[in-house]
C-alpha cells in the first residue's frame, strides 16, 4: 500500500499546510474579517455581505469549520457561526513562526 501525500511531511509542514487553506480563497477570508468585525455570532447575514450564493456560503463555512477556525451553534432553524478562539490562536502560533522564517539570513540566488 503506498504512502499519502501528505505522510511524506513533518507534522510541521502538513499544519501549516491545512492552515493556510483558510485563506486560499477570497471568499473564506471575507467571512472570518466578517466574523471578527462582528465580533458575535452571525447566522444569515453571510450571504448579503459577502454577496455569493447560500450554498457557496455554506461550503466555505464547512471549509472553516473543518479547519476548526470557526464554530457553529444551532439556534432554532440557523446555524449561527463565531471565530473559535482557541484554534484561532493555535493557527497563529503555528503559521508565525513559518512566516517569520528570517530570508535575509540566507545567500541570494537571484
Amino acid at each position: 500500500m503506498g504512502l499519502t501525500k501528505t505522510e511524506k511531511f513533518t507534522d510541521q509542514q502538513n499544519t501549516v499546510a491545512k492552515f493556510a487553506k483558510a485563506f486560499a480563497h477570497p471568499a473564506r477570508v471575507a467571512i472570518l474579517q466578517h466574523l471578527f468585525n462582528i465580533d458575535t455570532c452571525v447566522c444569515g447575514d453571510l450571504v448579503n455581505e459577502i454577496g455569493l450564493a447560500q450554498p457557496t456560503i455554506s461550503q466555505h463555512l464547512k471549509e472553516l469549520k473543518q479547519l476548526g477556525l470557526i464554530q457553529g451553534n444551532i439556534e432554532g432553524t440557523s446555524v449561527c457561526y463565531c471565530i473559535n478562539k482557541e484554534n484561532w490562536n493555535n493557527m497563529k502560533n503555528t503559521l508565525l513562526p513559518f512566516l517569520d522564517q528570517d530570508l535575509t539570513q540566507k545567500t541570494s540566488c537571484c
